[in-house]
């Protein structure tokens, strides 16, 4: 599969996770709250597939995952849960662009 197009798919579906996580907290702006983890998370899952970094498939989509997550685990003081799951996805992420990215 084109790695643009299954970074488009990857992240889409990332960020609706994202999202779906989020709903059952609460927060003083919401909206703004779930549109920010959306486009973290898309970032996230653009990137990994259309990146070349000398890593294996998963090591790459886990610092990618990491470091992109990384500013919303600093600015919301939330590092385990942001990191964890932007760490998990990217890994995720990046096997399925390992396996599936031409």
């Amino acid at each position: 599969m084109n790695p643009v197009v299954l970074g488009l798919v990857g992240g889409t579906a990332f960020g609706i996770i994202a999202v779906l996580l989020m709903l059952p907290l609460s927060f003083p702006d919401k909206r703004t709250a779930l549109i920010a983890a959306f486009c973290s998370r898309f970032s996230i899952g653009l990137l990994i597939p259309v990146c070349n970094l000398p890593l294996p498939p998963v090591a790459a989509g886990v610092v990618v995952g990491a470091l992109i997550s990384l500013s919303d685990a600093v600015v919301t003081k939330a590092y385990v849960p942001i990191m964890v799951t932007g760490a998990l996805g990217g890994g995720i992420l990046g096997w399925v662009a390992g396996r599936f990215a031409a």
